[in-house]
């Protein structure tokens, strides 16, 4: 364990680092740090959301039981447990009207399953597009530099160069593990899909 001062040192310098890598990447840098805390947030608001719906469910015989027993269900954040909720306060004699109440239930919850799924992968596909748009505007920068002063401005190629390079990488740092997040929330949004739909079903058989 290293001694706090060297840590708040360590830490300060990374800071600098970071900031300059930033600074040398130009003005495209901006829009890449938007798109990145946009998804990111996107992301991180999906996750939570699945952990609801999933890991605070009920299962399927404990909803067709207290169905079966005429049970008021708690209020809960699971998919199938928020089933359950909306027959318990919505629940008549009519069975034809039951199952459309189901069915009104399922149109309720769908959306919410595949929200914010697609703005993911489309900020994930817009970021290297803008790597891409730094590396033109670096590029245009170097052989404005070039036309200027020739080859013989090594700092100002570099700095052309930099920011070629660096909006570039960026891009790809940003839409990677977005592309792959987008990929896994999906897989997981048509689980949660499955399992309503199931949970439609089987409910109407009985209802």
């Amino acid at each position: 364990m290293f001694p706090l001062p060297e840590f708040i040192s360590s830490g300060q310098e990374f800071g600098a680092q970071l900031y300059d890598y930033f600074k040398d990447g130009g003005l495209i840098m901006y829009p890449l740090l938007l798109v990145a805390v946009y998804m990111w947030t996107l992301i991180f608001e999906r996750i939570f959301a699945f952990h609801r719906l999933e890991f605070r469910d009920i299962e399927m015989t404990d909803l067709l039981q207290g169905y079966r027993d005429g049970r008021s269900f708690p209020f809960k954040t699971g998919l199938r447990a928020q089933i359950g909720y909306f027959l318990c306060r919505h629940q008549t004699e009519d069975r034809f009207l039951n199952r459309r109440l189901l069915d009104q239930c399922c149109m309720q919850l769908r959306p919410g399953i595949n929200r914010n799924i697609m703005l993911i992968a489309v900020l994930a596909m817009v970021s290297p597009l803008l790597g891409l748009l730094g590396t033109v505007t670096g590029m245009i920068t170097t052989f404005d530099v070039i036309a200027l002063f020739g080859t013989g401005n090594a700092r100002a190629l570099a700095g052309g160069i930099s920011e070629a390079l660096i909006t570039t990488q960026s891009g790809l740092l940003v839409s990677i593990p977005g592309v792959f997040s987008s990929a896994v929330l999906t897989l997981r949004a048509r689980r949660l899909q499955l399992r309503l739909d199931e949970s439609m079903t089987t409910l109407k058989r009985i209802v």
